[in-house]
């Protein structure tokens, strides 16, 4: 069996417990070296095949899954492996072999970066949808799916792989906002060296610049980030739902 397991977006406590239950009895790990902390493998047992992807090709890790079919493979992405995690081209290959597998979720950078910066995506009367988005680089995107397109939906927006490209990213956004938004740029959400820079369209790239932030970092915009908002319905005390009556 391969289990593709979520580690998490950096903290090692921050993978599930399912996913490290598994781990720990796994024989075989391949494991996303470049972004997934190497501190998970201290929770591996002794005699444990460890393999670091980062300078893999897909065949060459489809090879050690066959190699291994007969045994406890986990296959250890960064974040949530269903968010550029690249998973479907391993389990389509796995497909082709009969060999079974499963998806243990993790938790994603976006939702750490806005953590980091102890903000709410979904604040009603502000928004209450997120849209999870790069910019095209070597790998394009849908022209549908434009970065300015979809700025203008107004939505919260966490933007992935993007931070080596931030002039792009701020052009793309002040044309489809039409307007000065907050950003907050957040890097190594939950490592130990963990930075976060709140800014607008206006300020944040000479702030990312003086930081001299390239590279492992989520951009999140939208006004969620500073904004007034109306409460939620959820917990008034006029509203009523099937858990709790209204008070007057």
């Amino acid at each position: 069996m391969v289990y593709f397991i979520g580690a998490g977006p950096g903290d090692v406590d921050l993978i599930t417990v399912k996913g490290r239950n598994i781990l720990e009895k796994a024989d075989v790990v391949i494991y996303a070296g470049s972004l997934v902390a190497k501190e998970h493998m201290g929770y591996c047992k002794e005699g444990v095949l460890i393999y670091n992807s980062a300078k893999m090709t897909l065949e060459e890790v489809i090879e050690v899954m066959n190699e291994n079919k007969d045994k406890l493979v986990v296959r250890l992405h960064t974040g949530d492996p269903s968010i550029y995690g690249a998973i479907k081209e391993q389990m389509d290959e796995l497909d082709k072999l009969n060999i079974e597998y499963e998806v243990v979720p993790g938790v994603s950078s976006f939702v750490a970066a806005a953590s980091a910066i102890k903000k709410e995506f979904t604040l009603p009367s502000v928004t209450q949808t997120v849209i999870l988005t790069r910019v095209e680089g070597r790998t394009p995107v849908p022209e549908t799916e434009d970065l300015e397109k979809l700025a203008q939906v107004g939505a919260s927006m966490a933007i992935f792989l993007s931070i080596s490209m931030i002039d792009k990213v701020l052009a793309k956004l002040r044309a489809g906002y039409g307007r000065n938004v907050p950003i907050a740029v957040v890097e190594r959400a939950t490592w130990d060296n963990e930075r976060s820079i709140i800014g607008t369209l206006d300020d944040i790239a000479d702030k990312v610049k003086e930081a001299g932030i390239t590279k492992c970092a989520q951009i999140l915009v939208g006004d969620f980030i500073d904004c007034d908002y109306e409460k939620s319905l959820l917990y008034d005390k006029t509203f009523t739902h099937m858990y709790r009556e209204a008070k007057k």
